[in-house]
């Protein structure tokens, strides 16, 4: 049982590894798109191994934890999308790598143009 709980422990530590990444992601990106796609990821991998950590750790759980990872993986996507399309009709500021496939074909001829 002691080794359940130890292995238990390494995923919920490198699940708390993810979310300090997601966090540093977060400060450090320049636009909105790109901080939505470095909380998206990271914080949704750090969720799972959290889960997991807590599914070794308490092994009655896994039921509870898998509807729980589940609604994760189906409710993350979908309001990062909300989101991001929300940042896209205020017109927020795009990065340098931007391409915008949603653009009306006026604007997309005005840019090959340039």
């Amino acid at each position: 049982m002691q080794y359940l709980e130890i292995i238990g422990a390494v995923f919920v530590l490198i699940g708390s590894f993810f979310f300090l990444t997601a966090s540093i992601g977060l400060l450090r990106m320049p636009d909105v798109f790109n901080r939505i796609q470095a909380g998206t990821k990271a914080s949704t991998l750090g969720t799972l191994l959290i889960l997991l950590g807590i599914g070794f750790i308490h092994p009655g759980w896994w039921g509870r934890l898998l509807i729980i990872a589940v609604f994760i993986l189906i409710t993350v996507p979908v309001s990062n999308h909300v989101i991001a399309r929300a940042a896209y009709h205020h017109h927020q500021e795009k990065g340098r790598f931007f391409r915008d496939d949603l653009g009306s074909p006026v604007e997309k001829e005005k840019e090959e143009s340039r």
